[in-house]
């Protein structure tokens, strides 16, 4: 199984209208394949979408594509609203056990992003898989992953939250569970956004 993170970087005061449009055709398109969730920057890059689409392999989501295509509705007529995009292939993280797709677990959501040395991943995925239980009686992720294709030895994750109470007292017992765990390599970049799901989205 792979993800596709698409990130999209809208033009300022468009975020309506991108909702709008993409709400007319949703739906057809997650007929064809699961969506993890969409959202949208709450604080981080502002007029950012993220969306997350699930496949089993690299020549599925291939065909997928050309089939949503075929449909003449996806992608949905926001072309004029968008100035950036960014496409990441990802594989789950390995130690992470099967999330269900439609969630209420927000409404707020946070992903963080970290560049590595190359050859870094590996030890990584060993350190976080000894602490991941424990994380994750703090806080539910939306998904845990390493890139494959796009920006190359990232680590990115994202987590849920009740409220900004709750991801302040769940970062405050970090120190008490060893997070985040000591891999022994040192991230070259950061960055961290917190998000909101769209209507459409199946995680809330």
């Amino acid at each position: 199984m792979i993800h596709e993170i698409r990130s999209y970087d809208l033009k300022p005061g468009s975020l309506a209208t991108y909702i709008e449009r993409v709400s007319k055709v949703i739906e057809e398109r997650v007929a064809i394949t699961p969506l993890v969730g969409y959202f949208s920057t709450e604080v981080g890059p502002i007029n950012r979408v993220i969306h997350i689409w699930q496949y089993e392999d690299i020549n599925q989501r291939n065909e997928v594509r050309a089939k949503a295509a075929e449909g003449g509705n996806w992608p949905p007529a926001t072309g004029d609203l968008i100035h950036k995009m960014q496409s990441e292939i990802c594989i789950p993280a390995p130690f992470l056990p099967k999330l269900e797709i439609n969630r209420n677990i927000g409404p707020l959501f946070e992903l963080r992003s970290y560049t590595y040395p190359a050859g870094a991943i590996p030890k990584v995925i060993d350190a976080w898989a000894t602490k991941i239980d424990a994380r994750m009686e703090l806080s539910e992720p939306v998904g845990i992953w390493s890139t494959e294709f796009g920006g190359l030895n990232k680590w990115m994750h994202m987590w849920s939250y009740k409220s900004y109470d709750q991801r302040a007292e769940a970062r405050k017992k970090f120190p008490e569970i060893g997070w985040p765990p000591a891999s022994g390599v040192s991230a070259l970049e950061q960055e961290t956004s917190l998000l909101n799901a769209m209507p459409f989205s199946p995680v809330q």
